[in-house]
Protein backbone atom coordinates (compact mmCIF):
# COMPACT_ATOMS: atom_id res chain seq x y z
CA UNK A 1 0.00 0.00 0.00
CA UNK A 2 1.70 3.41 -1.01
CA UNK A 3 0.16 6.61 0.48
CA UNK A 4 1.15 9.83 -1.53
CA UNK A 5 0.99 12.51 0.65
CA UNK A 6 1.81 15.93 1.10
CA UNK A 7 2.82 16.06 5.08
CA UNK A 8 2.00 19.52 6.37
CA UNK A 9 -1.80 18.94 4.55
CA UNK A 10 -4.21 18.37 7.08
CA UNK A 11 -6.12 16.56 5.48
CA UNK A 12 -3.24 13.83 4.40
CA UNK A 13 -2.44 14.34 8.37
CA UNK A 14 -6.11 12.95 9.08
CA UNK A 15 -6.32 10.19 6.42
CA UNK A 16 -2.90 8.84 7.67
CA UNK A 17 -3.87 9.10 11.05
CA UNK A 18 -7.33 7.19 10.04
CA UNK A 19 -4.92 4.62 8.21
CA UNK A 20 -2.58 3.80 11.61
CA UNK A 21 -6.02 4.19 13.49
CA UNK A 22 -7.20 1.22 11.25
CA UNK A 23 -3.78 -1.22 10.96
CA UNK A 24 -2.18 -0.09 7.95
CA UNK A 25 1.01 0.88 7.90
CA UNK A 26 1.33 2.14 3.94
CA UNK A 27 4.39 3.12 2.70
CA UNK A 28 4.43 7.00 2.99
CA UNK A 29 5.76 8.96 -0.48
CA UNK A 30 6.24 13.19 0.10
CA UNK A 31 4.00 14.18 -3.37
CA UNK A 32 6.36 17.26 -3.28
CA UNK A 33 9.93 16.23 -2.80
CA UNK A 34 8.90 13.19 -4.99
CA UNK A 35 6.67 14.19 -7.37
CA UNK A 36 4.74 11.14 -9.37
CA UNK A 37 5.91 10.44 -13.08
CA UNK A 38 3.72 11.07 -15.88
CA UNK A 39 3.72 7.01 -15.90
CA UNK A 40 2.74 6.30 -12.53
CA UNK A 41 -0.41 9.19 -13.02
CA UNK A 42 -1.13 6.87 -16.28
CA UNK A 43 -1.32 3.19 -14.65
CA UNK A 44 -3.01 5.09 -11.04
CA UNK A 45 -5.90 6.83 -13.49
CA UNK A 46 -6.68 3.76 -15.39
CA UNK A 47 -6.55 1.40 -12.58
CA UNK A 48 -8.92 3.96 -10.82
CA UNK A 49 -11.65 4.18 -13.18
CA UNK A 50 -12.26 7.98 -12.67
CA UNK A 51 -12.40 10.81 -14.78
CA UNK A 52 -9.22 12.56 -14.96
CA UNK A 53 -9.81 15.40 -13.14
CA UNK A 54 -10.52 13.69 -10.48
CA UNK A 55 -6.61 13.80 -10.32
CA UNK A 56 -6.21 17.56 -9.85
CA UNK A 57 -5.80 19.31 -6.72
CA UNK A 58 -8.57 21.49 -7.63
CA UNK A 59 -8.06 23.76 -4.69
CA UNK A 60 -4.25 24.39 -4.78
CA UNK A 61 -2.81 27.34 -5.45
CA UNK A 62 -0.98 26.42 -8.58
CA UNK A 63 -4.09 25.15 -9.69
CA UNK A 64 -6.00 28.59 -9.32
CA UNK A 65 -2.98 30.32 -10.29
CA UNK A 66 -2.55 28.78 -14.09
CA UNK A 67 -6.27 28.73 -14.81
CA UNK A 68 -6.77 25.50 -14.78
CA UNK A 69 -10.79 25.68 -13.80
CA UNK A 70 -11.14 27.26 -17.77
CA UNK A 71 -8.25 25.20 -19.37
CA UNK A 72 -8.62 21.77 -18.56
CA UNK A 73 -11.61 21.30 -20.87
CA UNK A 74 -9.37 22.45 -23.81
CA UNK A 75 -6.64 20.08 -22.97
CA UNK A 76 -5.50 17.04 -24.63
CA UNK A 77 -5.79 14.05 -21.82
CA UNK A 78 -1.47 13.90 -22.57
CA UNK A 79 -1.56 17.82 -22.02
CA UNK A 80 -3.31 17.12 -18.61
CA UNK A 81 -1.14 13.92 -17.61
CA UNK A 82 2.03 15.82 -18.79
CA UNK A 83 1.18 19.06 -16.21
CA UNK A 84 0.15 16.35 -13.47
CA UNK A 85 3.76 15.68 -13.27
CA UNK A 86 5.39 18.66 -13.87
CA UNK A 87 4.37 19.35 -9.98
CA UNK A 88 2.83 17.30 -6.84
CA UNK A 89 1.15 20.33 -5.57
CA UNK A 90 -1.31 19.93 -8.72
CA UNK A 91 -2.06 16.20 -8.09
CA UNK A 92 -4.89 15.58 -5.88
CA UNK A 93 -3.88 14.45 -2.19
CA UNK A 94 -3.21 12.11 -0.73
CA UNK A 95 -3.30 9.24 -3.15
CA UNK A 96 -4.26 5.95 -1.69
CA UNK A 97 -2.84 3.02 -4.33
CA UNK A 98 -3.21 -0.68 -3.31
CA UNK A 99 -2.83 -3.67 -5.26
CA UNK A 100 -6.92 -3.42 -5.65
CA UNK A 101 -7.76 0.30 -6.09
CA UNK A 102 -6.41 3.70 -6.38
CA UNK A 103 -8.33 6.68 -4.61
CA UNK A 104 -7.60 10.36 -5.19
CA UNK A 105 -8.53 12.50 -1.81
CA UNK A 106 -9.89 10.80 1.42
CA UNK A 107 -13.38 9.86 2.35
CA UNK A 108 -13.08 7.67 5.34
CA UNK A 109 -15.81 5.48 4.05
CA UNK A 110 -14.11 5.00 0.99
CA UNK A 111 -10.90 3.87 2.92
CA UNK A 112 -13.50 2.00 5.05
CA UNK A 113 -14.67 0.21 1.94
CA UNK A 114 -11.41 -0.89 0.65
CA UNK A 115 -9.87 -2.03 3.73
CA UNK A 116 -12.78 -4.22 4.52
CA UNK A 117 -12.46 -5.69 1.67
CA UNK A 118 -8.69 -7.11 2.01
CA UNK A 119 -7.70 -9.42 4.65
CA UNK A 120 -4.28 -8.16 4.79
CA UNK A 121 -2.69 -4.38 4.75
Amino acid sequence: MLFVCYPRCTTCQKAKAWLEEHGAEPEIRDIKENNPTEAELREWHRRSGLPLRRFFNTSGLQYKALGLKDRLENMSEDEQFALLATDGMLVKRPLLITETAVIPGFKAAEYEKLLQGKETI
